[in-house]
């Protein structure tokens, strides 16, 4: 087979350690369920009627994957960049229109993440329609966590926390999300084919707001472990 001549070196493959072994969890697609806590939505001007509405997604590059433990620049072009602390399911199993009852076989663990958001770009995408990935798909603006193996596992409940520079931000119990993993699963792989290394961030609780340059921030997820992040300098 003849070797490939690239123009330049492909960008490296994306991972995140797993608990407990030397293996890594190759990295491949970010989605994001938006407005599952119903107290998140209320905060953010809206509801949510379980009963007549799907789950909303969004989506960010692998490429603006930043480790817990980093440190990212506050992004340009925002003056409102805010936390939302989430759990985050990790995929190992193929599936497509996977059922809620078979949801548990294509889970391979869980981590905690962050969905680092331009909150005032978000605002003015939302007055006009448009498109959400100026606010959401931001360098380093998706934040995880080590991997926690837990295959087959479905995490029904457990408390969710943020603090910012040790000051209680968010928390909540994964019992409060509107969909459940189960049915997030379920619901997102009758649009895509669900592959092993994708990462669902099932959505943030109350308590949102705007972060500094400076700032730390660390969080936990009964079950999944922890987080840490540090605002850097504007560059």
């Amino acid at each position: 087979m003849p070797e490939i001549n690239y123009l330049w070196a492909p960008p490296a493959p994306i991972s995140l350690p797993v608990r407990g072994t030397g293996a890594r969890f190759p990295v491949n697609r970010l989605f994001f369920v938006g407005r599952n806590y119903q107290a998140h939505a209320l905060e953010m001007g809206t509801s949510v009627d379980k009963g007549s509405m799907r789950p909303v997604y969004f989506t960010k590059s692998s490429a603006n994957l930043a480790l817990s433990g980093a440190t990212a620049p506050y992004p340009p072009e925002t003056r409102d960049y805010h936390h939302e602390m989430e759990l985050v399911v990790a995929i190992g199993e193929p599936g497509f229109r996977v059922g809620e009852s078979a949801a548990r076989r294509i889970i391979y663990g869980y981590a905690c993440g962050l969905d680092m958001t331009r909150r005032d770009l978000q605002a003015v995408a939302k007055a006009k329609g448009n498109p959400w990935d100026l606010a959401k798909n931001v360098e380093s603006g998706a934040v995880c966590g080590e991997i926690q193996p837990a295959e087959g596992q479905v995490l029904q409940s457990g408390e969710i926390v943020l603090r910012v520079n040790g000051e209680l931000r968010q928390r909540a119990d994964l019992s409060d999300m509107i969909w459940s993993i189960p049915e997030l699963i379920a619901d997102l792989s009758t649009y895509y084919h669900l592959q092993p290394g994708d990462l669902i961030y099932t959505g943030t609780p109350e308590g949102v707001g705007p972060v500094q340059p400076g700032d730390r921030l660390d969080g936990s997820v009964q079950g999944a472990g922890k987080i840490e992040f540090e605002i850097g300098e504007a560059e």
